[in-house]
C-alpha cells in the first residue's frame, strides 16, 4: 500500500458522459480491467485496475453541463479540518466534507485561482494500490493564472515547500513560471516533489480555465498518442522532450484531458513511432 504526505495526489478519476466507452477507450490504450459499477449508492463509480491494482475510477457525470475532466484528488489525514484551512485561506468549497460508505470521506474544493481539486481522506480505500510505473498515474500539474494567490495559499493549506525551475540563463524572476511542490518537512527538489506548478500563459488559449492536469506513464509516447488518435482522440500538445521524459497532452474520445510521460530517450533510441510496442 502506498503511504502519502499530506497534500500528496493520492487519486485520480474521469468524470465522463458514457463510462463503457471510456471503459473501452482506458482498457484499450492502458489495458486497464474495471471492476463492477458500485451502483446509484455511490454514483455509478467504476474501478480500474492495472495489473490488478486500483490504480483510478471512472464515473458518470451525473448533470451534462459538468465538465469532462480527469480529476485530481489530495490526501488528508482529516478532511474536515482540510476544508477549514481551504476557507480560511481564501479558497472555496464546491462540495463540503461527506462520508463515502466505508471507503473513505471525500470533498471538493477551489483555489483563488479557481481550479478545482478534490480531497481524500481514506477509509477502506487507500488510494493508488500502484503509481509511478507504465499505466499508472505518475504525476500531476497545476495551471493557473493567479501564481502569487495560489502559491500562498497551497503554502498555507498544505504546507508545501517549493523550489522554482526555469532556464538557468534566463533572469530570475521567469523562473518562477514553474514551481515544483514537496511535501512539508521535506527537502526541496525534484526527487521529492509531489506537484508542479505552471502559468497558463499567452502561448494558451484565452478560454482555458485553470486546472490540474494528471500524468500517465507510458513505456512509448509516440506509441500511446498514435493509439489515442486511433481509438477517437485527440492531441493537443504534440509529443515533445524534457529532462524528465517524453511529454504529450491528450484528450481521450469524450472530451477528458491528461498528459502521457514517457522515460528520457537516449541519444541511441530508435525513433519511437506507432509500429513499436504497443502503448
Amino acid at each position: 500500500m502506498v503511504a502519502f504526505a499530506e497534500g500528496s495526489p493520492c487519486w485520480v478519476d474521469a468524470s465522463l458522459p458514457d463510462v463503457e466507452a471510456g471503459k473501452r477507450f482506458y482498457g484499450e490504450l492502458f489495458g486497464w480491467t474495471f471492476g463492477e459499477s458500485a451502483g446509484p449508492a455511490y454514483g455509478g463509480y467504476t474501478q480500474a485496475y492495472s495489473r490488478g491494482r486500483n490504480v483510478a475510477a471512472l464515473a458518470p457525470k451525473p448533470d451534462g453541463r459538468m465538465p469532462t475532466v480527469w480529476g485530481v484528488y489530495l490526501y488528508t489525514s482529516d478532511a474536515y479540518a482540510c476544508a477549514a484551512r481551504i476557507r480560511a485561506a481564501g479558497g472555496q468549497m464546491v462540495m463540503d466534507p461527506q462520508p463515502v460508505g466505508p471507503y473513505g470521506t471525500a470533498a471538493m474544493a477551489a483555489d483563488p485561482g479557481g481550479a478545482v481539486f478534490g480531497l481524500w481522506q481514506p477509509g477502506t480505500h487507500h488510494g493508488f494500490e500502484a503509481q509511478d510505473e507504465p499505466y499508472t498515474y505518475c504525476w500531476a500539474e497545476l495551471y493557473t493564472r493567479a501564481r502569487d494567490a495560489v502559491d500562498v495559499f497551497y503554502a498555507t493549506v498544505f504546507g508545501y515547500v517549493p523550489e522554482d525551475q526555469g532556464d538557468p540563463g534566463a533572469p530570475a524572476e521567469p523562473a518562477a513560471e514553474y514551481r515544483l511542490w514537496s511535501p512539508p518537512g521535506s527537502a526541496p527538489g525534484a526527487a521529492t516533489a509531489v506537484l508542479g506548478r505552471s502559468l497558463i500563459t499567452d502561448a494558451f488559449p484565452e478560454i482555458m480555465p485553470a486546472h490540474f492536469l494528471a500524468y500517465f506513464a507510458v513505456p512509448d509516447c509516440d506509441a500511446s498518442v498514435a493509439t489515442v488518435q486511433r481509438l477517437g482522440g485527440r492531441v493537443t500538445a504534440d509529443p515533445f522532450d524534457t529532462p524528465y521524459g517524453r511529454i504529450a497532452v491528450v484528450a481521450d474520445n469524450q472530451g477528458a484531458v491528461f498528459a502521457l510521460l514517457s522515460e528520457p530517450r537516449g541519444d541511441g533510441d530508435p525513433e519511437p513511432g506507432p509500429d513499436r510496442a504497443r502503448a
